[in-house]
C-alpha cells in the first residue's frame, strides 16, 4: 500500500530538495524505500501524514524548514528548544546529521534513537518524510494516514483508568534499566510517554511483536490493570 502511494506521488512530482539547498532542486531518494524504513526506524514514536498527532516525539508533517522545538504543546528536551531558540532549523543537513547521529548535533537530546549510518538509507528516508512538507510543485501533504498501532486493542483495555500509584509501586522492575529521571543513557526513556503508547508497546512485548526478551518477559507477568497503572505513573513523571 505504501508503494502503491508513493508511486502515484512520484508520478506527480519527484520528491526534490528545495531550491536553495544546491542552487537547484535535485532527487533526495527513494520515498518508496523510505516509506518501509519510516515504519521500521521512526513510527514507533513519530507520526506522519493525514490525523498525525505527537506522541512520544512530534508529528514529522511539514518539518521542512520548521524551527527545531517550535511546537508550544509538545515537551521537547531543554537541548532541542536551546536550539530551536539558538536558530537551528530542520533543513536537509541538519536532518541528515541529526537522522545519522541524534546526539552529534543536540547533545542532551530526549531522543533515544541510535542513528542510521548508511547514508542513502538517509537520503530515502528524508525522501518520505519530504513528501510531507511542502513541495518545490506546492504538492499538499501526502497520504496515507498516520501508521496504524503496532497491535490493536480491544477498546475496553484501552479505556482502563490506571492508577499511578499503583504504578509507582510496580515500577521498581523498570527502573532497574530505565531512569526514572527521564535521562536517557543508552536505554530508551518511557518518562511521559502518552498512556496509550505506553499500553500498546507493553500489549506488543507481550504478543512478542516487539523482539526484546527481557521485555517480553516482564509484558508476560503484567495482567490489563496493571499495564494500565504503570502507564500512568510514567506518564504522570512528565515535567
Amino acid at each position: 500500500m505504501l508503494k502503491q502511494n508513493f508511486a502515484a506521488l512520484l508520478l506527480a512530482g519527484a520528491v526534490l530538495a528545495p531550491a536553495g539547498a544546491f542552487g537547484q532542486a535535485v532527487p533526495l531518494g527513494d520515498a518508496t524505500e523510505g516509506a518501509e524504513l519510516y515504519q521500521y526506524e521512526c513510527a514507533s514514536c513519530h507520526q506522519i501524514g493525514d490525523g498525525a498527532e505527537h506522541r512520544i516525539g512530534p508529528h514529522l508533517n511539514r518539518i521542512f524548514d520548521r524551527r527545531a522545538g517550535s511546537y508550544e504543546e509538545f515537551h521537547y528536551s531543554e537541548a532541542l528548544a536551546r536550539q530551536g531558540r539558538d536558530g537551528l532549523y530542520w533543513d536537509l543537513a541538519r536532518l541528515d546529521a541529526y537522522i545519522e547521529n541524534p546526539r552529534s548535533l543536540v547533545s542532551g537530546t530526549n531522543m533515544a534513537y541510535p542513528g542510521l549510518e548508511d547514508a542513502t538509507e538517509r537520503a530515502d528516508l528524508i525522501a518520505f518524510i519530504r513528501a510531507y512538507s511542502d513541495q518545490p510543485q506546492n504538492i499538499p501533504e501526502a497520504s496515507p494516514t498516520a501508521f496504524a498501532p503496532e497491535v490493536r486493542l480491544p477498546p475496553e483495555v484501552l479505556a482502563i483508568e490506571g492508577d499511578a500509584e499503583y504504578g509507582a509501586f510496580l515500577s521498581a522492575e523498570c527502573t532497574t534499566c530505565h531512569q526514572r529521571s527521564g535521562d536517557f543513557a543508552g536505554i530508551p526513556g518511557i518518562v511521559g510517554w502518552p498512556q496509550e503508547d505506553f499500553v500498546v508497546a507493553m500489549h506488543a512485548y507481550k504478543k512478542r511483536l516487539r523482539p526484546h526478551e527481557v521485555m517480553q518477559n516482564l509484558a508476560q507477568r503484567l495482567d490489563d490493570e496493571e499495564i494500565a497503572a504503570l502507564a500512568a505513573y510514567f506518564e504522570s513523571l512528565r515535567d
